[in-house]
């Protein structure tokens, strides 16, 4: 679940062959390779980028579970009905990742295998004490990890550049949550506290739980710092792309009526 006002500027470097970096033909009208079989013939590329897309299907699927647990609890039918519809949502993002693992000849579930227990260990922690919380968790958790996904995207070839950003187009859980959430503080002031709170511990679990994973998973750590023939991320670009994520979080945080 994303919100697209909150989408962060890609500053990745830009990928070679046409302008979209995707396959061009040659003289003779055939499909030629273009930069995305080109990086992916590379086999630490393509370590990496299973590796990805293996955390980010995990991390659908997941989110399709807790969906489906919060439109359970929903206080009406129509809450119900919304957050079962994001759900299904949620699942289709996780197909379309898992149908793209099996092209590159790789096993989803062994690519998913190295998050389940760290996505669940997160969730765990995180667990939330009521349906406002829950929503919460899944705007400011969820809203968390897409940018942090949309940063490692800028230095991705285009192909799987582009069905990362599609997979974290909104759902519409952003208004919901966003309208469920100052709706209920409008009602009862006094809960705005708890709820920013809450907030901000979710923000600071989901960055180390983020930064646990990138030092464990080596093919991740390669992606972002780069290579000989591939540009990364030195220690500037990674703070600020730090700042980035923060000044997200406070927009998340403001538009539900909390302070950061």
């Amino acid at each position: 679940m994303t919100d697209k006002s909150s989408d962060l500027p890609l500053s990745g470097p830009p990928s070679a062959g046409d302008p979209a970096g995707h396959a061009v033909a040659d003289e003779a009208g055939n499909p030629a390779a273009g930069p995305a079989a080109t990086a992916l013939a590379d086999p630490s590329y393509r370590i990496a980028v299973v590796d990805l897309l293996g955390g980010l299907a995990y991390s659908e699927l997941s989110a399709f579970e807790r969906l489906t647990e919060d439109a359970a609890q929903a206080p009406s039918l129509e809450d119900k009905v919304a957050l079962a519809s994001m759900a299904a949502a949620e699942f289709g993002h996780f197909e379309r990742l898992r149908d793209r693992l099996v092209s590159l000849e790789a096993d989803p579930f062994a690519a998913m295998e190295p998050f389940h227990r760290p996505v669940d260990a997160f969730h765990e922690h995180t667990a939330p004490a009521d349906w406002l919380e829950s929503l919460i968790k899944a705007y400011v958790g969820d809203g968390l990890a897409a940018d942090f996904y949309r940063e490692i995207a800028a230095y991705l070839d285009a192909d799987t550049r582009d069905l990362i950003l599609t997979t974290l187009d909104d759902t519409g859980q952003s208004s919901f949550v966003v309208e469920r959430v100052r709706k209920a503080i409008e009602a009862n002031p006094k809960i705005a506290g708890r709820l920013a709170l809450w907030a901000r511990r979710l923000m600071g679990e989901a960055l180390s739980q983020a930064q646990r994973v990138a030092a464990e998973r080596d093919a991740l750590s390669a992606l972002l710092v780069g290579g000989v023939d591939r540009p990364g991320m030195d220690l500037a670009a990674i703070a600020r792309m730090l700042a980035r994520l923060s000044e997200t979080h406070t927009e998340r945080m403001s538009r539900l009526g909390l302070q950061a």
